[in-house]
């Protein structure tokens, strides 16, 4: 029995970024889109969650929740053929996944070499996997939601955020460029890195040009690791996860602050500070599964490592629409003072 407008949730989403452990991402949205009960209005996403909030999007316009979930999945399975061969290894048990050794050693080169004298040619299979799958043209005239892309201007280190009117392909590849990997994106004569060292994601835009009080931040980046690292590499992916969540968890607590705020001076807020106070957010971020998985791992393209990522994001949206779902709408189902004040 289809279902009316009654039985679904407005909603927006907020997605991290994360390299290839987007595909989490992938699986929570695919079965959000088959369940059916959330309406999306807006999207923020960072670098791979900028590609799945784009793809979802051209997949609506061409096909509704089905050409969504089509569209993500020939996405990430063009992503997994663009390398030959698997990239991520299972360790002995209780042991991290972590990269195959050729790639290990390739990305050592990195530290000495910039990607101009690495990749001369600016060569990147995601510039013609967008190309090919998503019509910009279409999505800028027609995008049946909302959407926030972030980048981050490499000389004044401000956020840019892209919506859906002015979106193409290198939009989505400057909010993906990690600089020590990719060539900087020029737009407008503006150099443009990875949106993470801005927002991963922003939330502003969800509260601000959105009219739906629900917002589902889909996480990949754990919010508290439970090891100390000790090596000089767990260090430099400790740092690199720090500065890429910052601006982030900074925000969070700008709104954690203000609903705390709200509750003490109900009947002197005015009418944005009601709107902040009604503001309901909830989170589906990855279990214990995903903590197992080195940093590097956010290179890892193979088939068999996108599709467990996938199975662990449905998971996690089920576990949570069953949870959840039903508490939506009326309160949020986090608490945002205890996670990020």
């Amino acid at each position: 029995m289809p279902l009316t407008h009654r039985d679904t949730r407005a909603m927006n989403l907020g997605l991290q970024g994360g390299g290839a452990h987007g595909a989490f991402t992938w699986g929570v949205l695919d079965y959000l889109l088959e369940d059916g009960r959330v309406r999306l209005e807006g999207i923020s996403g960072t670098s791979a969650g900028a590609m799945n909030a784009v793809v979802l999007a051209h997949g609506l316009v061409q096909d509704g929740r089905d050409g969504a979930r089509n569209a993500l999945r020939a996405f990430w399975n063009a992503v997994g053929d663009s390398m030959p061969f698997e990239l991520a290894t299972n360790g002995a048990v209780g042991q991290p996944m972590s990269l195959a050794p050729g790639l290990n050693a390739l990305l050592q080169f990195t530290q000495y070499f910039s990607p101009e004298q690495l990749n001369p040619f600016d060569i990147n299979p995601l510039r013609d996997i967008l190309s090919r799958q998503v019509d910009f043209s279409g999505l800028r005239a027609h995008s049946p939601v909302k959407l926030f892309v972030a980048a981050t201007n490499a000389k004044s280190g401000k956020l840019r955020i892209f919506r859906e009117s002015e979106l193409n392909a290198d939009a989505v590849l400057a909010s993906a460029c990690l600089p020590t990997l990719h060539h900087t994106v020029e737009i407008d004569g503006e150099p443009y890195w990875d949106g993470a060292y801005a927002a991963n994601p922003a939330v502003f835009p969800l509260f601000h040009e959105c009219s739906a009080q629900d917002i589902l931040l889909v996480l990949l980046t754990p919010r508290e690791h439970k090891d100390i690292p000790r090596t000089t590499q767990e260090i430099r992916n400790r740092m690199h996860d720090l500065a890429f969540n910052a601006t982030f968890l900074r925000e969070m607590r700008t709104f954690a602050t203000l609903q705390k705020e709200m509750e003490k001076n109900w009947l002197h807020c005015n009418r944005l500070e009601r709107r902040l106070a009604h503001t309901r957010f909830h989170i589906i971020e990855p279990h214990d599964d995903m903590n197992r998985l080195q940093a590097e791992t956010k290179l890892a393209t193979g088939h068999r490592f996108l599709t467990m990522l996938h199975a662990l994001g449905r998971d996690q949206a089920q576990s949570w629409m069953a949870r959840h779902y039903a508490e939506s709408g009326k309160r949020s189902t986090v608490d945002l003072a205890q996670l990020f004040y």
